[in-house]
C-alpha cells in the first residue's frame, strides 16, 4: 500500500501534492478507522464515506467534492496499473457545487479598510499578504508560497504582480 500510495502521490508537486496527500490521507485513516482494506472497499463502502462526510463531519458540498475528487483518481490509478478490475469509486453521487461561490466577499469599503490597515502596520509583511490575497487574489497556500523577490509594485500604475 506504501508503494501504491507513494506512486500515486510522486504524480504531483508542490503545494498540489500536499493537498492531494492530504485528501489521501484522510480517505486511508476514515478506511482503517472503520475496519477497511482499502483494496478492497466496494463502492456502497465508498458512499458511506460520501454521507459520512456530509452528515457526520458536515463538510460543504465543495469540501466532498474535493476529496472525491482524489479518491477517485486515486482508484483510477489502481484500474489503470491493473491492480484492481474495477473502481469502488465508479459512478459515485457527487454532491451539487454551486458555479459561483455562496460565500461573501468583502464590500469596497471593507477591503479599502483591510488595506489601509495593513499599510499602517509596523510589520510590512501584513500589507504585503494582504496584497497578494486581496489585490491579486492569491489563495493563502499559494501567497505563503511566493518569493518576495519575484514580486514588485509598478509605479507607474500602481498595480502589483510578479516580475516579469
Amino acid at each position: 500500500m506504501r508503494a501504491a500510495v507513494s506512486a500515486f502521490l510522486g504524480r504531483y508537486r508542490g503545494q498540489t501534492r500536499v493537498h492531494t496527500e492530504s485528501d489521501l490521507r484522510f480517505l486511508l485513516r476514515w478506511c482503517s478507522d472503520h475496519g477497511l482494506d482499502p483494496l478492497s472497499a466496494a463502492r456502497v463502502d465508498i458512499e458511506r464515506l460520501v454521507r459520512w462526510l456530509e452528515d457526520v463531519r458536515r463538510c460543504q458540498p465543495s469540501t466532498v467534492s474535493r476529496r472525491l475528487s482524489i479518491v477517485v483518481a486515486f482508484y483510477r490509478v489502481f484500474v489503470i496499473d491493473a491492480n484492481l478490475e474495477h473502481s469502488p469509486a465508479d459512478y459515485l453521487r457527487r454532491p451539487t457545487v454551486p458555479a459561483e461561490s455562496p460565500t461573501l466577499g468583502l464590500g469596497h469599503l471593507q477591503c479599502e479598510a483591510v488595506i489601509t490597515a495593513a499599510r499602517l502596520s509596523t510589520n510590512p509583511n501584513d500589507f504585503a499578504l494582504v496584497a497578494l490575497l486581496g489585490l491579486l487574489g492569491l489563495r493563502i497556500f499559494e501567497a505563503c508560497g511566493s518569493n518576495i523577490a519575484d514580486l514588485g509594485e509598478d509605479t507607474a500604475t500602481g498595480s502589483y504582480g510578479c516580475a516579469a
